[in-house]
């Protein structure tokens, strides 16, 4: 089964490939502003697409915002595990104590 840790491998994989097709490679180069710059567009897209769009939409947002994502947190060497690590946390206090938690961490 496909998941974000596949994909988190693949980011990795054609980020650093030399091939000149490659989208991910072309958008490591640009850096972590310009990947930050996509993720935030990428972000509007998927809100638009919940708000006004269909189902398959959306779905094609939500798949693009997580990539772009993924390629942002390998450029800044964060690895999907400490994400993770991080929701099992947060899932570990009901909702309302994690969110003050959270505001009084920083």
């Amino acid at each position: 089964m496909f998941d974000l840790t596949r994909l988190e491998a693949i980011v990795a994989e054609r980020a650093a490939s030399p091939d000149p097709d490659s989208y991910t490679a072309k958008l490591a180069r640009r850096g972590v502003g310009k990947v930050a710059q996509k993720v935030g567009e990428e972000a509007v897209e998927t809100v638009i697409a919940a708000l006004s769009e269909d189902d398959k939409a959306l779905t094609g947002e939500a798949a693009d915002l997580l990539y772009h994502l993924l390629v942002l947190l390998h450029l800044r060497g964060v690895p999907l595990a400490d994400v993770m690590a991080e929701l099992q946390s947060r899932t570990a206090r009901t909702g309302l104590a994690e969110k003050a938690a959270r505001t009084h961490e920083g």
